[in-house]
């Protein structure tokens, strides 16, 4: 049974350190960056005056979807986090076998989270792209509404709402502390490329935590006011910024802040690290 543990771990480095793995973690990469621009622009309409869309995902890719070639980019999308998905599955294989202790565990499970959202983005992709619709699509509020109806409902999507906020805040200390630049290559960090690099890196995991803290602030409400309907998503949470004192503005900064991410994402496609 140790030969036979040895050799798939074996079989697992060589597959992470494949040029192929490489290739396929860019498509993904310039895919995943290609949404969050559109996110992007959809959120400095919203900021502007102008709702065309909805600033989330499934808004991004419906959006895409009604431009010249959009079904092909769409489609583009879908195949790249299908890549994004096999390349985090495999890392968190790979992290538990060469981790110990406590991070044998939770490598692998942020590994696994990561490749549940690159899923979940090309499951709608695919949808878009098909124009079918996902039985599985019921909105925030609706599969909160079910959560709460659970024994201690109310409990249950106020921890949802802290381990969101927790990841945004993860995320926006990502950025100010720029681990963010373990994913770019020597040449990536290096000259006036690398300090653009860097500054958008900075300001898009920044926003990004931003945006996704809001989204766990909506389910503590929802928990607290025992009312799934205050629940939802990156839509929602970015029209209650709206709402706030100086909303635009914020909102505004918010947009730009993810659009940067998305330029981040184009920067780690071309100079992928070791790491990635």
């Amino acid at each position: 049974m140790a030969d036979v543990g040895d050799r798939a771990q074996q079989m697992g480095h060589q597959a992470n350190n494949s040029e192929w793995l490489d290739v396929a973690v860019r498509v993904g990469m310039v895919a995943y960056g290609i949404v969050h621009l559109t996110i992007a622009w959809l959120a400095i309409q919203l900021a502007l005056g102008e709702n065309s869309g909805s600033a989330s995902r499934k808004g991004a890719l419906t959006q895409l979807a009604q431009q010249p070639f959009g079904k092909f980019v769409v489609w583009v999308i879908a195949v790249g986090m299908v890549f994004l998905v096999a390349w985090k599955l495999l890392e968190a294989f790979v992290d538990s076998q060469v981790e110990d202790d406590a991070q044998q565990w939770i490598k692998p499970a942020i590994d696994v989270g990561k490749a549940i959202v690159y899923g979940t983005l090309g499951v709608s992709a695919f949808h878009t792209a098909t124009g079918s619709k996902s039985k599985s699509s019921s909105s925030t509020s609706s599969w909160t509404a079910k959560l709460m109806d659970q024994p201690f409902g109310r409990w249950l999507v106020g921890i949802v709402g802290l381990a969101v906020i927790g990841y945004g805040i993860y995320l926006a200390w990502s950025g100010y502390q720029e681990k963010f630049l373990k994913h770019l290559d020597a040449e990536g960090k290096s000259g006036d490329q690398g300090r653009a690099y860097k500054m958008f890196g900075k300001i898009g995991y920044i926003a990004k935590g931003v945006a996704i803290g809001a989204i766990g602030a909506l389910f503590i409400f929802a928990a607290v006011d025992h009312k799934a309907k205050k629940s939802g998503g990156l839509d929602q949470a970015l029209h209650k910024v709206l709402q706030q004192p100086f909303g635009p503005v914020l909102l505004f900064a918010i947009g730009l802040g993810i659009g940067c991410y998305g330029l981040f994402c184009f920067a780690r496609a071309r100079h992928l690290s070791a790491q990635r």
